[in-house]
């Protein structure tokens, strides 16, 4: 792996630890929130009042932490084709991950602090993704 990729990898490694670490955050403090005893007597069914923040979270978790996953699987690709394939899905997956991290926010789960930070943690991401997916179309429609 080139040092470029190498930093590409490390932002999205720091990236999901984020998200993993949110996940728990949000989850704990829904769950803080309201401690009904049925929560104790069901721990195999999220509670009603946990569903959305959960259903999000999840959503964040996946997205954000699939972005590592595909960039690692784009610097182990078998031809340059596949390495911008899985460049893309990274950044698709980035972008989906903006989709939900603007949702937590405008729906209160985040405050404005943490949706700043996060979102703009994604969008470097999303911004690194963008300029790698470009060069790269560029390099195969010049047969490089």
């Amino acid at each position: 792996m080139s040092s470029i990729s190498d930093a590409i990898q490390s932002k999205c490694l720091a990236f999901s630890d984020r998200i993993i670490k949110l996940n728990d955050f949000l989850l704990e403090q829904a769950a803080n929130k309201h401690q009904p005893s049925s929560i104790l007597h069901q721990p195999s069914r999220v509670p009603v009042h946990l569903q959305s923040v959960a259903a999000l979270a999840n959503q964040l978790l996946r997205s954000g932490t699939s972005i590592g996953a595909n960039n690692a699987e784009a610097t182990n690709a078998v031809s340059k084709t596949d390495y911008r394939a899985k460049s893309y899905i990274a950044l698709k997956e980035a972008r989906e991950s903006l989709y939900w991290i603007e949702l937590l926010h405008r729906n209160n789960y985040i405050d404005d602090k943490q949706y700043q930070s996060i979102y703009s943690d994604c969008e470097e991401l999303v911004k690194i993704l963008v300029t790698r997916c470009k060069k790269l179309d560029q390099q195969i429609s010049e047969g490089k």
